[in-house]
């Protein structure tokens, strides 16, 4: 009976292991970079309609393009995370707030397009109320998303590489029960071994090993992809996010036309996230990909502190079209060509600690792999083993 309930526990556990791996492991995992995609997607399209109104008239190309394409990244970042939540948790309100307002706020954009071309004053408040929505209700809305996907990758992680305590235990058991049944056998026989009892006990030996060191390797990758995978990527973003606020703020100064005293204390702020403390510094223990994308970053940084107060110049000294050049030109050293550059690393950087994650997550369940077939063999054998062994001895008694 104990040789049946530890093959059945170990192989029930392997099992249930390797469907968190594969499935809610990898799926919250998914959530979470959707949710990020959100986020970035979001920010985004606040910095680039703020940019393209401050061109005045019919806004480039590109940037309408952009601002297009970061709205159907939203879109489609949202319909994964919708479809991907089971219904019932944490973020779900989130969700519906989010899909809500976000026609809210695009409409709001076109409203403050519509009259820009027209030159029309007014242009400036619906820009401000759409940019207000954006900071107010949807950021913060996907914000919860986030967490409350990052928290169940992190509870999906833990269950997944969780030891398989019952299951060892009871192979301990076993084993201790077949060498008790050994030694009993022995004293009464007079032989030291039973072939078959010997062979049950090395079955159970092994099998409660593979699992113990299967747990631990799997355990150790799915840590692995936390440390190299998920909180770099967690890091990386917020630091992104950060500098695309700070773009918006810059260009909402400008739009205020002397009265944007609040966006650019903001953008001292959300660029005190992107160069100080937990920001771009924080990452320099990485490794040399992400490290090496970090430093270029930083340099972009500075640099866009440089331009920026260069284009604050500009402003207060009344050279107002001047400014805007030096905001959205596309020459090297305006803010917006360096932003881009500056956005440019922290996305590579990013994509690489995310497949640095898929990585880990892939060889913990290669860690699992075939062991809970394994665990049904071995647990056959100590069975028939046990089986075998004793039948002898009953048979010498006939």
């Amino acid at each position: 009976m104990l040789g049946v309930a530890t093959g059945a526990a170990g192989a029930v556990g392997v099992r249930q292991r390797i469907d968190l791996v594969n499935g809610a492991t990898a799926r919250s995992g998914d959530l979470t970079v959707a949710a990020q995609r959100l986020y970035r997607a979001l920010s985004d399209a606040d910095a680039t309609a703020a940019s393209a109104f401050l061109t005045g008239g019919v806004e480039p190309v590109a940037l309408r393009e952009r601002y297009q394409s970061d709205i159907a990244d939203a879109g489609a970042a949202l319909a994964v995370v919708s479809a991907g939540r089971a219904g019932g948790g944490r973020g779900d309100a989130a969700v519906v707030q989010i899909i809500g307002q976000l026609p809210v706020y695009t409409g709001l954009v076109e409203a403050a397009r519509a009259y820009n071309r027209q030159g029309v004053p007014l242009g400036g408040a619906y820009l401000r109320e759409a940019s207000g929505l954006m900071r107010e209700r949807l950021l913060p809305a996907v914000q919860e998303l986030y967490e409350a996907t990052s928290s169940e990758l992190d509870d999906a992680r833990g269950a997944a590489g969780a030891f398989p305590w019952f299951a060892v235990l009871l192979g301990l058991l076993t084993i201790a029960a077949l060498v008790m049944v050994q030694r009993y056998l022995a004293r009464r026989t007079n032989r030291l071994f039973n072939i078959g009892l010997v062979g049950a006990t090395a079955a159970a030996a092994v099998l409660v090993v593979w699992l113990g060191v299967s747990a631990v390797l799997a355990a150790g990758r799915l840590d692995a992809s936390r440390e190299q995978g998920s909180e770099p990527v967690a890091q990386l973003a917020g630091v992104r996010i950060a500098a695309l606020q700070a773009r918006a703020d810059e260009a909402h100064t400008l739009i205020a036309r002397g009265n944007g005293a609040r966006f650019e204390e903001d953008y001292v702020r959300a660029m005190a996230s992107v160069t100080g403390r937990g920001g771009l510094p924080a990452v320099s223990d990485a490794d040399p990909d992400t490290r090496s994308a970090a430093q270029a970053a930083t340099g972009e940084a500075q640099k866009w502190l440089a331009a920026h107060k260069n284009l604050r110049a500009l402003d207060d000294g009344g050279q107002y079209a001047q400014a805007v050049a030096a905001a959205v030109g596309t020459g090297p050293d305006s803010t917006a060509s360096i932003f881009n550059q500056l956005d440019e690393h922290l996305a590579a950087a990013i994509e690489h600690n995310g497949q640095r994650f898929d990585r880990e997550v892939g060889r913990a369940a290669g860690a699992l792999a075939g062991t809970d077939i394994g665990v049904v063999v071995l647990a056959t054998l100590l069975i028939v083993g046990a089986a075998l062994g004793i039948q002898r001895r009953l048979a010498e008694y006939r």
